[in-house]
């Protein structure tokens, strides 16, 4: 255990998030989410909801400010315009703890394709359909390190 560190970030995702650079991806994954065939890295959240990954996540990394998109949520579908109660909770989340962000609807397969491409999938144990975000880490400015 760490001062200050989420008590939802173990070690390895820990070691994910504090090796990602500016641009990169992470997707927190619901428990449909085929996260172990898609490439990269799959760090394991057993017992932990998409919506306190979120949180955890974003208590520590940044969204990046330099592109129009910055977070992404899976489209339901046949029902684009649908907003599932979890994801209405990323969106909360996101607000809350990033700032001024939409998390932007993408079909399921556009979302797939772009999950390949991240640095990590977290996956969670969420139950709730559509449990699903992809959040691009931001740049963490000098005045946001820690300093001894």
């Amino acid at each position: 255990m760490l001062k200050g560190i989420h008590p939802l970030l173990g070690p390895d995702l820990l070691h994910a998030i504090r090796t990602m650079g500016h641009g990169d991806d992470i997707v927190i994954a619901d428990a449909n989410f085929p996260a172990g065939f898609l490439g990269p890295k799959v760090i394991r959240a057993d017992g932990v909801d998409a919506a306190a990954m979120t949180e955890a996540v974003l208590a520590h990394m940044p969204l990046d400010t330099f592109v129009p998109q910055a977070a992404w949520r899976m489209e339901v579908v046949g029902d684009p315009a649908a907003v599932p109660e979890i994801c209405a909770t990323f969106q909360d989340v996101v607000h809350r703890l990033a700032g001024d962000f939409t998390v932007h609807a993408v079909e399921r397969f556009a979302f797939y394709e772009m999950a390949r491409k991240a640095a990590c999938i977290v996956a969670t144990t969420e139950f709730r359909l559509y449990g699903n975000i992809i959040l691009k880490k931001g740049v963490v400015y000098p005045h946001e390190v820690y300093r001894v």
